[in-house]
């Protein structure tokens, strides 16, 4: 019996292991895992430094630093043609290189035909090695391929050192291809810090690329 009951009292703890693994990230181990993002080196050699002399801070810890990289795209067109959104989800992947999340309304409005669950978005969450890379990419080569660009908005700061920026259209990111496009289409960018301000998120967003207008 003591046994038996030590054999049961092991499968518990089996599957909480096994639970641990099925959520380890997709590339853990592999080659693209290794990559050291160019941006995170910047960050600890040089925006470090700059942020702590600029503001005075007595410790590492204490200067802000990117968080997660959210990435929303809105699909109100969806209700209509499913294929949009497809396409959509698609082209979200290959900017991030990582598997959207379908958003869906919350709840069902009737002037627009909208019913509760219904997908209307797709969205993605960057957060370490990825966040860094996607970032870089985002202030070398795809900001500045905007038609007319003069800097982006100084003042999308939500008070507690985040920022939004809205992109008009997808097809400003190089691994998007026009004649493959079925829709064009905007989306949201918020850059999620652990800055406690406005001015100091500033300055790791200015520090680390960001084009701001002035």
């Amino acid at each position: 019996m003591a046994k038996e009951a030590k054999t049961r009292s092991s499968k518990p703890s089996e599957r909480k292991s096994s639970k641990k693994e099925s959520v380890a990230p997709l590339d853990q181990g592999s080659e693209e895992s290794k990559f050291r993002p160019r941006l995170r080196d910047i960050y600890e050699q040089q925006v470090v430094p700059a942020l702590m002399k600029e503001f005075g801070y007595k410790n590492v810890m204490q200067v802000p630093k990117l968080e997660r990289v959210v990435l929303n795209v809105g699909m109100g067109e969806a209700i209509q043609n499913v294929k949009l959104l497809e396409g959509a989800v698609a082209e979200l992947g290959l900017i991030t290189g990582q598997k959207p999340v379908v958003t869906r309304a919350k709840k069902a409005i009737a002037g627009f035909k909208l019913r509760q669950g219904l997908p209307i978005g797709a969205k993605v969450t960057l957060r370490s090695r990825r966040m860094y890379e996607f970032f870089d990419r985002l202030v070398t080569l795809a900001l500045p391929r905007i038609r007319d660009f003069r800097g982006v908005s100084p003042k999308a700061f939500d008070g507690r050192g985040n920022y939004t920026l809205g992109l008009k259209e997808q097809l400003i990111f190089p691994e998007i291809k026009y004649d493959e496009v079925a829709s064009i289409h905007g989306m949201d960018i918020t850059v999620v810090t652990t800055a406690r301000t406005n001015d100091e998120g500033k300055a790791l967003l200015k520090h680390l690329g960001m084009p701001f207008r002035t």
